[in-house]
């Protein structure tokens, strides 16, 4: 395998490609033969790391609802198994039920293989891998990608694996989460009855909490939508970000009369909510819908969120709340490890949260795990509904900015772009800083403008991208536009950096 080319393959902390045929100018790089040398590496990173022989280790695979998830679990299948690996498939799962199958004492996994590319277009795919201590980093990413390039593809005969029905072991494991959470003494098995509780699932891997969740825990399901798996997703995109995902769901909530509506991206690990007046719980508003969960709790405590949340946000948290806003980097992966290195520290961080709709607490692994979350938030409406009070309740006194863009300024013919943006964004502080305008400190990502009475302005390096995200919210009608103006002035002296999109 080259290995240039199969480094190519990594996003982050993840592993992802184009899968199918299907999409012009997109080759296929995510292969069955790639898949299988990238299961084979992870036995023996897996070895190496927690000190057993291949032959020792248990791995258990799954995949979401994808058209080329049957392929390429077979092939990563194969892979592990020729190393003399005990593999464990679980068919359709969800990415959080794969880290549980290492956590749960009937099942003990050394490592969990996830077949997904989360809300990624069709044709594409990737893998996701844990260990005990959770999701990988993105340098044993690279490890195992070039210790891939080093093995050659292995047919094995797998029509004997084990097979392990995660999903509902997983599922119970949430029945029971809502049953002590809910703690209602004279119906403890079935806490949800009378409650009416709709889901969305997009076609992706989240239709199990409809029939193994909410149902057996006494809810109405009836108008749920789209919760047969069809990796083509004929109906939406399964993504809480996503505009015709978000109508989707405010539209089932609305035909039928519920008391909450649930939306999951495709392996479940993001959730979005709505609210039986049509309010929307996503972005902002589920962090500040979770830190209210959580806050009688943990008080005084420190929520740990991405580098885009709103100025309202941190009002409410830290004026509301009386918690503290620690605002770090873009990435999940990011806001959990920092809040990793908080609670080691000894300063309480029971939650690490981006607007994209990861969330991890510090009670459950530190596990971003949509369907945990819509479990806090059940529990939370169930109590609401015992004391007469709604959900909405939590967050009443949460303002919003009134007007929020995001241009993206692609920089352009360089090789070395990320060199290029660090420069851009120590200059674009110089150029600020001149003109008197205020610049956040500390800033984990990129650099804040701040303007007391009109709003901020971030410019950030993308992850993985060759462009600079720029993120501008105005606190009234109009200013969004006056701190356009601002940031075209400071951003137009940058030869390879395509500022047009703001014109």
């Amino acid at each position: 395998m080259d290995e240039k080319m199969l480094l190519k393959l990594q996003n982050g902390s993840d592993i992802r490609g184009v899968a199918m045929e299907g999409v012009e100018g997109e080759d296929v790089t995510l292969t069955h033969d790639v898949a299988n040398v990238i299961g084979a590496a992870f036995v023996n990173f897996l070895a190496e790391k927690i000190g057993k022989p291949a032959n020792k280790l248990k791995i258990a695979v799954g995949h979401d609802s994808r058209l080329s998830a049957e392929s390429l679990k077979e092939a990563a299948i194969q892979g592990a198994m020729n190393l003399g690996a005990r593999v464990f498939d679980c068919g359709l799962s969800s990415t959080p039920a794969m880290f549980m199958s290492i956590v749960f004492e009937d099942t003990q996994m050394d490592g969990a293989i996830m077949i997904t590319a989360s809300h990624l277009p069709y044709n594409r795919n990737g893998l996701k891998f844990f260990t005990a201590e959770g999701g990988l980093e993105k340098a044993d990413i690279k490890a195992i990608l070039k210790g891939a390039a080093k093995l050659e593809p292995a047919e094995y005969d797998i029509s004997d694996v084990e097979t392990l029905e995660l999903i509902d072991l997983y599922s119970e494991y949430l029945c029971e989460k809502i049953r002590v959470g809910a703690n209602l003494e004279e119906n403890y098995m079935q806490p949800l009855s009378g409650m009416k509780i709709v889901v969305d699932a997009g076609n992706g891997a989240g239709g199990f909490f409809a029939d193994k969740v909410l149902k057996p825990l006494g809810a109405d399901t009836t108008g749920s939508k789209y919760l047969d798996p069809d990796g083509r997703f004929p109906n939406h995109v399964p993504n809480p970000e996503n505009k015709e995902a978000m109508a989707s769901i405010k539209k089932i909530v609305n035909d039928s009369n519920a008391d909450l509506g649930l939306i999951f991206d495709t392996d479940v690990d993001r959730m979005g909510a709505v609210l039986p007046d049509g309010k929307t719980i996503s972005r902002n508003a589920l962090i500040a819908m979770m830190a209210s969960i959580l806050a009688p709790d943990y008080p005084g405590s420190t929520i740990v969120t991405d580098s885009v949340t709103s100025d309202e946000l941190t009002e409410f948290l830290e004026g509301s709340l009386h918690l503290k806003h620690h605002r770090f980097k873009r990435g999940y992966k990011n806001v959990i490890n920092e809040c990793i290195r908080l609670n080691e520290e000894g300063i309480v961080s029971p939650l690490a949260i981006e607007t994209s709709g990861h969330g991890a607490l510090q009670e459950n692994y530190y596990l971003d795990d949509g369907a945990y979350l819509a479990v806090k938030l059940i529990i939370a409406a169930a109590k609401a509904k015992r004391e007469d009070k709604t959900l909405a309740s939590l967050i009443e006194e949460l303002g919003y900015p009134a007007e929020a863009r995001e241009y993206r300024l692609y920089i352009r013919g360089l090789e070395d772009y990320k060199t290029y943006g660090r420069g851009v964004l120590e200059e674009f502080k110089e150029l600020a800083e001149a003109r008197g305008i205020q610049v956040a400190s500390p800033s984990y990502e990129g650099v804040r403008l701040v303007f007391p009475n009109e709003g901020w302005i971030l410019l950030r390096l993308s992850l993985h991208d060759p462009n600079m995200p720029m993120n501008i919210e105005g606190k009234h009608a109009g200013d969004c536009d006056k701190l356009t103006n601002i940031a075209k002035e400071l951003v137009s002296g940058f030869v390879h950096l395509d500022d047009s999109v703001m014109y």
